[in-house]
């Protein structure tokens, strides 16, 4: 890594229990890194106090989202929701302008992997959820698995509102990413798996994604990346997604830092320390 290069992880679950014996040395390998923000996503009602307190132990390092991930909608999915509404709308008045303002809506979706079980309820949350976007003018963070003609159906009629966001842990095609950027204000979320031996995102994403349309994450606690594929994932981790796609680009390392921190200033506000 090229002295002085700094980057964001757009994507870390920080305040999950794999975490909770260590996370100030977590940060501080992060920081060591060339790490200057990480994003951490809410998923459930219960995330919605353990992000405020990692935000709030790391000031101006560790950025929140609120959203409700499609895994985590159950038959109490309007609750969750209008809990998560009360809280949006309080957070929004009262912490503008400082580091514990909410950043985007998310982690929000569909994800018909395992089961559509609750698939009639994943498309009203989302919907919801696309609603607050607009509203607030928050970016989203999607994560969609399984799910891409319902999901950019869903989001075609809100288009032209949408401030735009990131689509979360790409691992698609070229056909897939291509679909994806139509919505003209949103990015791709690269992380472990574009290092894997068996990934074709080496390939595909120069073929048919510029820079900027990049972001990086590392989704920790999952999904590390090579080499150390099969360990915890953390933030620090992310530095090897950057040179991996230095690699693949056939540009220098500064340049994806930099470009992919433009894409992040340009969504979320965030510029990495």
């Amino acid at each position: 890594m090229q002295e002085n290069t700094v980057f964001v992880d757009t994507h870390a679950h920080l305040d999950g229990e794999e975490f909770k014996d260590d996370l100030p040395e977590v940060i501080e390998r992060a920081k060591t890194a060339g790490v200057g923000a990480i994003m951490i996503p809410a998923v459930d009602r219960g995330s919605i106090v353990s992000v405020m307190e990692v935000c709030r132990q790391f000031p101006g390092y560790c950025f929140p989202m609120l959203g409700l991930q499609p895994e985590e909608v159950k038959e109490d999915w309007e609750e969750v929701l209008a809990d998560m509404k009360q809280v949006l709308d309080k957070n929004l008045r009262e912490e503008a302008g400082t580091s514990f303002r909410y950043i985007a809506v998310g982690e929000c979706g569909l994800d018909f992997y395992w089961s559509r079980e609750f698939e009639k309820e994943q498309i009203k949350a989302f919907e919801r959820q696309l609603e607050w976007s607009v509203e607030y003018q928050l970016p989203l963070m999607i994560h969609c698995r399984k799910a891409q003609n319902e999901m950019l159906h869903l989001m075609k009629p809100y288009a032209k509102e949408l401030p735009g966001g990131v689509f979360h842990c790409f691992t698609g095609n070229r056909k897939e990413a291509e679909d994806f950027l139509q919505m003209e204000r949103f990015c791709l979320g690269i992380g472990g798996v574009s290092t894997f031996k068996s990934s074709h995102l080496r390939e595909d994403l120069p073929a048919s994604v510029p820079l900027n349309r990049l972001v990086l994450e590392t989704d920790s606690p999952y999904m590390a990346p090579v080499p150390q594929r099969g360990k915890r994932n953390e933030s620090a981790f992310v530095a090897h997604i950057l040179t991996n796609l230095a690699q693949s680009y056939g540009v220098s390392e500064s340049e994806v830092a930099m470009t992919t921190n433009d894409n992040v200033c340009r969504l979320f506000g965030i510029k990495p320390a």
